[in-house]
């Protein structure tokens, strides 16, 4: 839970209600345990993640192991969605042991599709809000904020030997595994990272519309994950393009001058 803090998005904000935020957090916590597993963890990563499934399992009828799961039980009880969701969250790390290249975007949003948008179903599960115009402006918000997080993690990325970033628009600007290495971003590197960071922001335009079209408390928080992302790409561009260099992490004043434009606009089309 420490590590909610380091990320680009708040992540169950205060003036939510008490139940709100312990699923919240719970998703959360599971999604950071999934992902230690499959990216840090110095054992069997692929037993270990045959172990966390099985723990989810168990966590349907109370009996987990691990808190982090454990906590996830209030949760799977009333959502019986959720458990194909989180076992998504699972599958996307075990594609981690075994593909560390997406040739195109389409491919890298696959992936995405695994790895960040059962998180945005599983808060809109939560705040009990769903249908299909949503899930699909939630799916894209995920996706945008995932590759947030690859273009805020190339050289960490590169170092576990995995390149998130597609290797069609490598070719397209002359860029090799090599570049991305450097410790400081070449020219095309530059040139790279700004055309991953406009569509980025497509994505999550999507935003715009689902902060809109959601009850007060899911939309101040969805704002709040919405203004992270955005608050990143800022930093990002604030850089010159340079992730290799600098370690672009969101202002909490560009967080909150995003957030406040969403939730401006949002009143205004209601």
């Amino acid at each position: 839970m420490v590590q909610a803090r380091d990320e680009n998005f708040p992540v169950a904000l205060r003036l939510l209600p008490p139940a709100t935020r312990r699923d919240l957090l719970a998703i959360y916590g599971f999604a950071r345990l999934a992902d230690d597993l499959g990216d840090e963890y110095r054992g069997d990563r692929r037993k270990a993640l045959d172990w966390l499934e099985a723990d989810l399992i168990a966590a349907i009828v109370g009996q987990a192991t691990h808190p982090a799961v454990a906590g996830l039980t209030p949760l799977l009880r009333e959502h019986a969605e959720a458990f194909a969701l989180f076992r998504d969250l699972i599958s996307a790390n075990r594609r981690d042991q075994e593909q560390t290249r997406y040739l195109t975007f389409e491919h890298l949003l696959d992936y995405c599709s695994l790895s960040a948008n059962p998180v945005g179903r599983l808060v809109l599960g939560v705040f009990g809000v769903c249908n299909d115009d949503l899930v699909d402006w939630s799916d894209n918000v995920c996706s945008g904020l995932q590759l947030v997080e690859h273009l805020q993690d190339v050289a960490e990325d590169l170092a576990a030997g995995r390149v998130y970033l597609p290797q069609e628009d490598l070719a397209k600007f002359n860029c090799t595994d090599g570049d991305l290495a450097a410790p400081v971003a070449s020219a095309d590197v530059r040139r790279l990272i700004s055309f991953e960071v406009d569509r980025a922001r497509a994505l999550l335009a999507s935003g715009r519309e689902l902060v809109a079209a959601l009850p007060w408390q899911p939309r101040v928080a969805v704002a709040g994950f919405v203004a992270g992302g955005l608050a990143a790409l800022d930093a990002i561009a604030a850089a010159g393009f340079d992730v290799l260099a600098h370690r672009c992490r969101p202002a909490k004043t560009r967080v909150a001058f995003h957030a406040g434009h969403l939730l401006f606009r949002a009143r205004g089309r209601r």
